[in-house]
């Protein structure tokens, strides 16, 4: 199939009018309310906790200050909040290598190959340099202007350069627009059948084969991430304006969805 832009567009308006069904506000509102599941993130997902094992990053410099001593420790956890910590020491001394390190750890969690893909991106000569305009451009532009700057840097992909600008979004204390939240392979797939559903109901027959293609698995454009930040801030409204106490913050959306709460199919 050739596609079609203007498709791509309608489809991407639709999705902006139809946010979210009665079903899924239902469905988020009842792990929002379940102790043993979303309870814990009703102020935020700074209790977000992930593990990993410190020894396997002993080669990976800089490593984060408040982390756990890798010589010392196998097994750790870092919360999203002590994530956002990190960063901000990392940003008092000027090292946003040190804070990318930081949110690739919580990012790659267990996965073996997580130090050495981190230190491959680091071992860029540019990437120091990548890094630290990004989070100028997050600053005076917005997500979107650093997306692309970060998507220069060989071996980072969008599902990870996201989470650097998630947690850079996090800690500084003033962006341009939106803070920008992760968009992974698992939250593209909510939103590819989302599109879908929602291009059907209103009789685009195409709407399967153009999702398919916005919204895959990896490779998404600057453009892409923008109309992913649109619809999550849209969507976290609605679901803040229903009875459900919805909090503001949309990443609790990014992890409700990530941990498959609700399933338009």
């Amino acid at each position: 199939m050739r596609y079609d832009q203007r498709q791509a567009d309608k489809l991407d308006e639709t999705m902006l009018e139809l946010l979210l069904p009665t079903s899924a506000v239902e469905s988020l509102g009842q792990w929002l309310a379940d102790s043993q599941r979303g309870q814990r993130y009703a102020n935020g997902s700074g209790p977000h906790t992930i593990p990993y094992a410190p020894s396997t990053w002993v080669a990976v410099t800089p490593w984060p200050t408040t982390f756990a001593d890798r010589a010392a420790a196998d097994s750790a956890s870092v919360s999203r909040a002590e994530v956002v910590a990190a960063v901000r020491a990392a940003e008092q001394s000027e090292s946003w290598a040190e804070a990318f390190v930081a949110t690739q750890v919580w990012g790659y969690g267990v996965t073996g190959y997580g130090p050495y893909r981190t230190r491959q991106v680091l071992a860029q000569p540019s990437a120091e340099a990548v890094l630290t305009e990004a989070v100028s451009l997050l600053v005076d532009e917005g997500a979107v202007a650093a997306y692309e700057v970060l998507h220069t840097l060989d071996g980072l992909g969008p599902a990870f350069l996201t989470k650097f600008l998630y947690f850079a979004g996090q800690a500084l204390s003033d962006v341009k627009g939106p803070r920008p939240l992760i968009l992974d392979s698992v939250l593209a797939g909510v939103l590819r059948r989302h599109a879908t559903k929602v291009g059907r109901a209103v009789g685009y027959e195409w709407s399967e084969a153009v999702a398919k293609w916005i919204w895959r698995d990896s490779g998404w454009s600057s453009h892409r991430y923008d109309v992913y930040l649109r619809w999550m801030y849209a969507a976290n409204e609605r679901l803040a304006a229903a009875s459900i106490d919805w909090p503001t913050t949309p990443d609790v959306l990014e992890l409700a969805l990530f941990s498959a709460v609700w399933d338009p199919e």
